[in-house]
């Protein structure tokens, strides 16, 4: 990504470079990570919305994935035939179906996340001071907005 200097503040130049690393560069890093554990797009963000212990209605799913409803019953029939999540029905109404991750599910959810959680290389090789005034920073910049 090209910027101008004459045209260009430090905080533009800031967003723009936060741009380019969440949108094509972590992009990237989940859309392979997913595919290493052989899941879809989609299926991935149902792990990540669902957690372990704590069953939810379908309806919640949906929310969570942004989605309509009527889309998520292709996703949860994915990850129950892999053994991943379980139906029920919620306490008190028979109608509400609700999704549990199974210990299988849970195991791979976690998997998916501390692979996502991993930093680039490029932080890494960061000295540790640097790192530190980087996260201090990007925090007081997202308390202030």
């Amino acid at each position: 990504m090209t910027v101008r200097a004459e045209t260009s503040t430090p905080a533009r130049e800031i967003w723009e470079l936060l741009l380019e690393l969440s949108m094509s560069r972590i992009r990237q890093r989940f859309l392979h990570t997913v595919t290493d554990l052989g899941l879809s797009f989609p299926q991935a963000h149902a792990l990540k919305v669902l957690r372990p212990g704590h069953p939810i209605a379908m309806r919640e799913l949906a929310d969570g994935l942004h989605c309509d409803p009527s889309n998520i019953t292709g996703i949860v029939d994915r990850l129950g035939d892999r053994g991943l999540v379980e139906r029920g029905s919620a306490p008190g109404d028979r109608r509400v179906k609700t999704l549990m991750l199974t210990e299988e599910g849970a195991a791979l959810r976690m998997r998916l996340l501390d692979r996502l959680s991993e930093p680039p290389p490029g932080l890494g090789k960061l000295p540790v001071v640097e790192q530190r005034q980087l996260r201090d920073l990007l925090r007081r910049a997202l308390l202030d907005d």
